[in-house]
């Protein structure tokens, strides 16, 4: 039995993958009817009528890949392929027919994302979706967990670290290409903590540290994304050495913000650049008998891997080009990749190629008679200066983090957020869920409206004397105060204005 085979390393990568697609799932359920239910923010049937309309019946399931064309898109529905996707996840947990249970989550996954419109187009959900196609090769076929557990193609392992070293790489890359001057300067974690989505307490303290460490920690950062995937590829001992890093990268990154599943998952890729040595010294359990020889490999098998990820390879890495270099491949391969590209399954990746140097947030406010303003507080952002950062990890709130987004751009660029203000005014129960306990008044008000706020966290010297985390500044209206005219959503003039 060699010490450095790969059969454990298998076996927890996929019982790690399975984990992520549970928690996914987990997140996503509670928030399917007030996201894409019948009534809610961004209803997934008044899409797909749409898009019936638009396209007819010819090869919708090519063009639109979803389970819902079959089953449409009630809450039922919804409800019901995203409980298939979790007890997929959970048959890959288990090691029960792994090869069928990845093709289940992946399918049931791709069609919410499908019909999930911004609220389910985060690079972490087409992630999760390329992960499940290139470990496709990694899995086995065997129903029942064998008894003995059999060496992985190495090819396989090395698919799947590809996709890791993507990833990392283009994350460095695209920083660059952006020309921001933020991380030119290196000085981009200046203001990465408190400007991020959903910051949490140890984001606060992580922002007081002297400005000399945030650009060092910067240029380690740039170092671990450009430089350490290289070593993926190369000598055991480098390899595990860039996995470590990259390892922590991903810690830090999980404890001081909150990302969903997305650091999760990058760190279950990290399983691909281990070995079985490793995970015996780190005493990860055993998994029965191990060390079975690979199972014999059919000239058939072997040409049908080499094209799946020499195909792959090539359309990831056009990918990759063309959003970097706004390169224009060949016909072939843009065909190839127009036919594929509805399937969120082949991507390009790069989280905050452009660092926001500001925070504006988006405050949801009620009032009965224009002058007096309650705030409507969501569960996640933050709110009144004196409270803590939340912490969401590993759970992702999806509402939460559109807000973000949509303080970047404008009222009318959010229609679901006239969606939101509606369903307030009309005291529709399901948006309750959106909001904090307490928050919403048991009546419905009379007007609504969204005013931006300019966030920042306060200093040591203030948090000490105050408790404030911290200061905010009124900024101007988002949406215009809004009302309910003979039921339908109308711009109001209440007597108050922010």
């Amino acid at each position: 039995m060699s010490t450095h085979g790969l059969a454990r390393v298998r076996w927890w990568y996929l019982r790690g993958l399975g984990f992520v697609f549970c928690l996914a799932f987990a997140s996503l359920l509670p928030q399917l009817p007030e996201l894409l239910g019948p009534q809610g923010l961004s209803p997934a049937a008044e899409w797909l009528d749409q898009v019936r309309e638009y396209l007819g019946g010819e090869g919708r399931m090519l063009r639109v890949p979803t389970l819902l064309w079959l089953t449409g898109a009630s809450t039922g529905a919804l409800r019901g392929v995203s409980i298939a996707g979790l007890l997929c996840g959970l048959l890959l947990v288990v090691d029960v027919a792994p090869r069928y249970a990845l093709v289940g989550a992946w399918a049931a996954y791709l069609s919410i994302t499908t019909v999930g419109g911004v609220f389910l187009s985060f690079q972490w959900d087409v992630l999760l979706l390329e992960t499940a196609l290139v470990s496709l090769p990694l899995t086995p076929g065997h129903l029942w967990p064998p008894r003995v557990a059999s060496e992985p193609r190495r090819e396989a392992v090395l698919l799947v670290r590809f996709l890791l070293f993507r990833l990392m790489v283009m994350s460095g890359l695209v920083k660059l290409a952006s020309g921001a001057p933020t991380w030119r300067d290196f000085t981009a974690l200046e203001y990465h903590y408190w400007t991020q989505p959903l910051p949490n307490a140890l984001a606060y303290f992580a922002h007081q540290l002297p400005a000399g460490l945030q650009r060092a920690s910067a240029v380690a950062m740039f170092i671990i994304e450009l430089m350490v995937p290289f070593f993926l590829f190369g000598p055991r001992r480098v390899r595990l050495a860039a996995a470590a890093l990259l390892v922590l990268l991903q810690v830090g990154i999980f404890a001081t913000g909150s990302y969903g599943f997305f650091n999760l998952l990058t760190l279950v890729l990290c399983f691909a650049a281990l070995d079985d040595g490793v995970l015996r010294r780190l005493r990860f359990p055993k998994l029965g008998e191990e060390g079975a020889p690979p199972a014999p490999r059919s000239r058939w098998g072997t040409a049908a891997f080499t094209v799946f990820a020499g195909g792959y390879a090539v359309l990831a890495l056009s990918q990759d080009a063309r959003r970097l270099m706004r390169w224009s491949p060949p016909s072939l391969v843009s065909t190839v990749l127009e036919a594929v590209n509805p399937f969120n399954s082949i991507n390009t990746y790069g989280l905050f190629a452009v660092m926001t140097t500001q925070r504006e947030e988006i405050v949801i406010e009620g009032s009965d008679d224009g002058q007096t303003w309650y705030e409507y507080l969501l569960r996640w952002r933050p709110g009144p200066v004196d409270e803590r950062p939340r912490v969401a990890a590993p759970h992702m709130p999806r509402l939460d983090w559109q807000m973000w987004f949509a303080a970047l751009s404008t009222c009318r660029d959010n229609p679901w957020l006239l969606r939101l203000q509606d369903a307030l005014l009309r005291g529709e129960p399901q948006v309750r869920d959106f909001f904090r306990k307490g928050s919403l008044p048991d009546t419905p008000p009379r007007y609504v409206r969204t005013v931006l706020y300019d966030y920042r966290f306060t200093d040591f010297a203030t948090w000490r004397s105050t408790g404030a985390w911290w200061t905010r500044r009124a900024v101007g209206p988002y949406c215009p105060p809004l009302m309910l005219r003979d039921g339908q959503l109308q711009r109001a003039d209440p007597t108050s204005s922010p």
